[in-house]
């Protein structure tokens, strides 16, 4: 019955999918009107100064812009990525170093372009249909174009607009081709290309760029369908599939159509329905899509998980559905972090659940500056306004300001240790006492939420997977008191993980570090055996991130005579952020036991 509910409240959701109007539920606040600490926070902060501000700019990414026409490499770089995430996070910090780098990187991107608007890294005669050129210029306007969107930059709106118009006039003087050496699909090269002109169609209001979206790109047309696997065309690349349905998304708000919500609804269904999300939140293996549940070792490509965070976000405003911000915080919490070193310097291609990981071998190319792009995004998926309304989304320890009207400025401040514990308290201070509904994100996981106004337990009761409302008069300093118990979990395996079991803690997943224990050196990890009723936790462990958790289980080792004999095995496991983490699902003695749950954010197929 758990399970029946569950599949017909995930249909409803893909049902309602062709039901969207073109206006948005929910609206994004402003990076600037966002402060962030907490694990989000210290996130971005390691970005920036880890990650950001210690690269080599001048020799990896403003080098090969700058070479003559005659000697460049063709080499994919990811200069426009970059751009918009230093615009970015400049705009959501102040930071003045970080200002500079923007204004550094906008002015030598500027410096680079030709007479004919071209800025790239190939020469003359191999440009446009040569693979990942289309790519880096798209971005590259992109992110220019976001430089006047933040900063109203009227040189950088300019510089956009001429490289926009030059693969416009390319495209048109001759016939479009899949770009070479390689075969794929022509989406897939030119990835991100009808985000860039419906972002340069927003700054301009030029019908132009909307046009080369609606008619030469015919955004509406594209109905593909997930393609598993790695082969042919490589239909089934996760990270453009996702970053087209994207663009449909965004001209549905200006054009409504119900053909370009049926790309992302076959997505949610895959997603939901099909195996196509690892408990971590990750999608993809070897980039593209799968549906085998296996983990190893190119499980979840970082442009992939990136993608999947704007994608929800995307939703989330349009449909105001819940769920999306549980699969929100489930990637974010697990693939995303997972894909950068606790540190914020090294950066993952890909991030197994199930065998060693390693980092990406160098800043550029599209995982380390996707990966920096959607960080940058994060502040602004904390808080939504919804018409009159506040929504809270992720809960992390920040202070939004949300202007609800021009006489309506409400100051909201979490102070929460989440995600350690569940504990959230939520300081209001309207400008003048006001009458408004504030939404909250009860996640699915939490079965016994509660809730309080000011001391006093709100007698309504909050339901997992919806949004709690408390409408009331506001004044300035009510505080609302949110308690989410994060018990820990035992989360049944699918298809290739069937039979085994994760462990859980609110939106975290746990995992093994191998190193901690010699003797383990050499084992089959996949032969431990684990004791589900010996789970206990969580512990403080600041191996991984400052505050952090972990838990302990009582296992067989391999070969073990279990259920009779003693466990001879005592393990800790670490949050999947632990950048040595190399195991997750493990066999139990009955995989149908009682404390064994089903995923609360999936549903299997046909049950």
């Amino acid at each position: 019955m758990k399970r029946l509910r569950l599949l017909e409240c995930l249909c409803c959701c893909l049902a309602a999918l062709p039901a969207f109007a073109s206006a948005d539920k929910l609206q994004s606040l402003d990076v600037r009107a966002v402060k962030v600490g907490g694990e989000i926070g210290r996130r971005i902060e390691v970005t920036i100064t880890n990650n950001l501000l210690v690269l080599d700019v001048e020799k990896d990414f403003l080098a090969p812009f700058k070479a003559e026409p005659a000697q460049r490499t063709g080499a994919y770089i990811g200069l426009g990525k970059l751009i918009d995430a230093a615009v970015r996070f400049a705009a959501h910090t102040g930071d003045e170093r970080v200002k500079a780098l923007k204004c550094r990187l906008v002015r030598e991107a500027i410096a680079a372009q030709e007479a004919d608007g071209y800025i790239g890294t190939f020469q003359p005669a191999k440009r446009m249909w040569s693979l990942w050129d289309i790519h880096e210029m798209n971005y590259l306007a992109y992110g220019l174009a976001m430089d006047h969107r933040f900063f109203g930059e009227k040189a950088s709106l300019e510089a956009a607009r001429k490289l926009a118009d030059y693969i416009i006039r390319r495209w048109a003087a001759e016939p479009p081709k899949l770009p070479t050496p390689w075969d794929i699909t022509l989406h897939m090269g030119v990835t991100g290309l009808e985000s860039t002109m419906l972002a340069l169609h927003r700054e301009t209001g030029d019908a132009r760029y909307l046009e080369f979206v609606t008619k030469t790109r015919q955004l509406a047309a594209w109905d593909a369908h997930v393609v598993a696997g790695r082969w042919g065309l490589i239909e089934g690349h996760a990270y453009a599939h996702l970053c087209r349905c994207i663009a449909q998304l965004r001209l549905h708000r200006l054009q409504p159509n119900a053909r370009l919500l049926k790309p992302t609804r076959d997505v949610l269904d895959f997603i939901l329905h099909g195996e196509g999300m690892a408990i971590t939140g990750e999608v993809g293996d070897h980039e593209c899509w799968h549906d085998t549940q296996e983990g190893t070792i190119n499980l979840g490509e970082s442009c992939a998980s990136a993608y999947l965070v704007r994608w929800l976000d995307e939703l989330l405003r349009m449909k105001g559905k819940p769920l999306y911000g549980d699969l929100m915080e489930r990637v974010i919490y697990n693939g995303l972090f997972a894909g950068q070193s606790p540190d914020g310097r090294r950066i993952r291609y890909y991030t197994p659940m199930d065998g060693p990981r390693d980092y990406h071998k160098g800043d550029t190319y599209c995982c380390p500056n996707n990966y920096r792009r959607t960080i940058a995004e994060l502040p602004a998926c904390i808080c939504y306004r919804d018409g009159n309304g506040i929504v809270v989304n992720l809960y992390a320890q920040s202070e939004a300001k949300v202007e609800l009207s021009p006489r309506v400025c409400v100051k909201l401040r979490q102070e929460t240790d989440y995600p350690n514990s569940g504990r959230v308290a939520i300081r209001l201070e309207p400008s003048q006492p006001a009458q408004f509904p504030l939404r909250l994100r009860i996640p699915r996981w939490c079965k016994a939420p509660k809730v309080s106004v000011n001391g006093e337990s709100v007698k309504k009761a909050a339901k997992p997977g919806e949004f709690f409302v408390i409408n009331r008069k506001w004044q300035s300093g009510d505080r609302v008191e949110l308690d989410l118990p994060m018990p820990l979990r035992l989360v049944a395996g699918r298809v290739a993980q069937a039979g085994r079991v994760a462990i859980m803690r609110g939106p975290q997943v746990f995992c093994l570090n191998r190193s901690r224990y010699p003797k383990l050196a050499g084992t089959d990890l996949r032969l431990l055996v684990i004791n589900p009723k010996s789970v206990e936790g969580p512990f403080k462990d600041d191996s991984v991130r400052p505050g952090g958790v972990a838990c302990r289980v009582k296992a067989w080792g391999a070969g073990a005579w279990y259920p009779h004999g003693k466990p001879n095995l005592t393990l800790e496991l670490g949050e999947f952020a632990d950048p040595a983490g190399e195991f997750t699902f493990f066999k139990v003695p009955n995989p149908k036991a009682e404390e064994i749950e089903d995923d609360e954010l999936l549903a299997t197929g046909g049950e």
